[in-house]
């Protein structure tokens, strides 16, 4: 069943659609979006507790804790199944995040998580600079809706990847529906960017 409104999924999917066109584009988030997540979450793992309470091992509820919270919680309201996943895996980031950044220590962990975003992030502007084949008309997601890039791009690749291994979908028709809006989208963008041309 549809939602509306922040949980509109089949609207905040199409967004993600249009600018992600590309099937290369598109494997390469799926292989570098998630692990943006576990490095961030490897960093704020150093930020100071926000609560005192005890929690098992190298666990600290600070603003790693929060930021999962937030992450695991919004995609559970999207949809039943992929989000309850989504917010699995997110937690599971979360926990193994503290580990690694409890075995690491600042010193050290803070340069892996350097190297790790900057490959991160150069994998997918290359994704979109040389494969994606609208950007010519478009902006990178990044850019055009800082909130929905960050916020719905691990649940995203997810969503992706269960539609292309499964054929998933989270009610009938949300992928006929997603594509009708990416199609409107593209072709709006198409015709702004030659009536700009023409001026």
């Amino acid at each position: 069943m549809a939602k509306i409104g922040l949980f509109d999924l089949e609207k905040h999917f199409a967004f993600y659609g249009a600018h992600h066109n590309n099937p290369v584009n598109i494997f390469i988030h799926m292989l570098f979006v998630w692990p943006i997540l576990f490095t961030f979450l490897v960093l704020l793992y150093f930020t100071p507790p926000l609560v005192n309470i005890s929690l098992p091992s190298s666990l600290i509820p600070n603003y790693g804790f929060l930021f999962t919270v937030i992450y695991a919680g919004f995609y559970v309201c999207l949809d039943v199944k992929a989000s309850s996943l989504a917010g699995l895996l997110c937690v599971i980031c979360w926990v193994s995040g503290s580990f690694v950044a409890h075995q690491l220590r600042f010193s050290l962990a803070w340069k892996v998580v350097l190297v790790a975003q900057l490959f991160c992030w150069t994998g997918q502007f290359i994704g979109h600079g040389v494969f994606e084949v609208i950007l010519s008309s478009t902006y990178f997601a990044l850019l055009d809706n800082l909130l929905e890039a960050f916020l719905m791009g691990p649940f995203f690749v997810l969503l992706e990847a269960l539609q292309l291994a499964f054929g998933y979908e989270p009610y009938p028709g949300f992928h006929a529906g997603v594509k009708a809006k990416v199609d409107t989208d593209i072709k709006e963008w198409k015709d702004e960017n030659k009536k700009k041309k023409n001026m």
